[in-house]
């Protein structure tokens, strides 16, 4: 499939490409010293304070006004230049993982944003266009929701255009010749903690006094796993025993497991989410166990904007790093983000970037936080900076281009009911970030 955008398949005017690339260029050293301070200091979600106080104070150093703790979330921050016209929001994420750091690569992410924001500051100055950037700093990607409580909040009303990028290992699901992947459907996502209660008693002495949480973590655990021979091949359902017992003389009085359940989209994942629980409240029957589930944030099944795909990869073929960008791809990326939730609230792209890693490290292993703070990771990241800048001024600049999104966006939405939006917009039992707990 091929969308025809007007000029949006044009290269950018030589003049403005100048201008984005002396602004990067000009502040190429402070950024790499501000990918290092982030990626040596990695932060848990809504724990990021470094990276948030680092950035904060990195762009008050080059005069831009910024809003620190922006939206009521402590480590958030947003910062804009411009005034009239359009909108467009660049994210920015800065959380890591646990144990393994920036395994995920997001100090790249809020470096390709940061850089990006400052490229199309720097045209809006020098041509005194119409049209506003912001920068928008989005922590808690990695489970915490971030964006979902930010869009509950407020933070992307009257937005025309959002843009960020994912790097991922380099020639993972296309081909040589290409250097990313643009346009790539993410699913949805729900997670979800489950309890057990049980009683304690001797585990030698008098057993039949207990009530074993412990066999109702395994039971449920053992269910899950039968599941999945009914499961499609699109679906996944992941999960980890958090808690066993204290001891093993000890008949186990607590027992939990964290698990993430996944479809291709929120309906879907809702659905695979019910038999989940079934298999733990039959564990929970089975073993006369109380049952507590939490529930958190649902993460939507990202759907890029087509328009705004191809004029990215057409700006990024003109930089000389071609992206490969199948619009008719029915093919989901196994990984879920909240930017998912943002691509149904405002036209949006989040196209997968590649780094060197070495083989066999993927996203979320200690091979690819050895990688995202290589030379070669931050050159790449500071193209796709580029690219998004270049994407972002045309969104400005360019009327038509502006009207194509717009229509595309609004005929992508018309079947989204309005229960389906309250969910991806954190409403109702998202609206404050508290996870929403039931007893069994």
């Amino acid at each position: 499939m091929q969308v025809k955008i007007g000029t949006a398949s044009e290269t950018v005017d030589a003049d403005v490409a100048t201008m984005v690339s002396e602004s990067i260029n000009s502040r190429i050293e402070d950024l790499k010293a501000l990918n290092h301070h982030i990626h040596s200091n990695p932060e848990l979600c809504f724990k990021e304070f470094k990276a948030h106080d680092a950035i904060v104070a990195f762009l008050r150093k080059l005069n831009v006004v910024v809003t620190p703790h922006a939206y009521s979330i402590e480590t958030s921050f947003e910062a804009e230049y411009g005034s009239g016209g359009r909108v467009v929001v660049f994210n920015a994420e800065y959380d890591a993982l646990p144990e393994i750091g920036h395994a995920c690569g997001h100090n790249l992410i809020a470096i390709s944003s940061i850089a990006g924001f400052l490229a199309v500051v720097a045209v809006l100055q020098k041509t005194g266009a119409p049209g506003r950037v912001r920068l928008l700093g989005t922590p808690a990607e990695e489970g915490g929701g971030g964006k979902v409580l930010l869009i509950a909040n407020g933070a992307y009303k009257s937005v025309d255009a959002c843009l960020m990028a994912h790097p991922s290992p380099l020639h993972v699901n296309y081909g040589k010749e290409f250097n990313g992947d643009v346009y790539r459907p993410h699913v949805a996502c729900e997670n979800l903690q489950v309890s057990f209660e049980g009683k304690t008693a001797h585990a030698a002495f008098a057993p039949w006094q207990g009530v074993n949480a412990l066999d109702a973590v395994v039971l449920g655990y053992n269910a899950v796993s039968m599941l999945r021979q009914q499961m499609k091949p699109t679906n996944r359902v992941h999960g980890i025993i958090s808690h066993g017992g204290l001891a093993a003389n000890i008949i186990p009085n607590y027992g939990r497991v964290e698990y993430e359940v996944r479809a291709e989209s929120v309906a879907e994942t809702s659905e695979l989410k019910k038999q989940v629980m079934n298999c733990f409240l039959g564990a929970s029957t089975a073993t006369s166990c109380k049952m507590e589930v939490s529930s958190g944030p649902t993460y939507a099944d990202l759907v890029p904007n087509k328009t705004l795909s191809t004029l990215f990869k057409d700006e990024m073929a003109r930089i000389g790093l071609p992206m490969m960008c199948d619009l008719d791809t029915k093919e989901y990326v196994g990984g879920a983000t909240d930017q998912g939730n943002v691509s149904y609230i405002v036209p949006s792209i989040h196209p997968i970037y590649g780094i060197k890693a070495d083989e066999g490290f993927f996203n979320h292993t200690v091979g690819f936080t050895a990688a995202a703070i290589t030379e070669d990771a931050f050159l790449r990241t500071i193209q796709v900076a580029r690219g998004m800048a270049m994407s972002a001024w045309k969104m400005l600049s360019d009327d038509r281009l502006a009207e194509i999104v717009q229509k595309e966006f609004a005929a992508d939405h018309r079947n989204r009911s309005p229960e389906l939006l309250d969910i991806i917009s954190g409403t109702g039992r998202e609206k404050n970030h508290i996870f929403c707990r039931c007893a069994y």
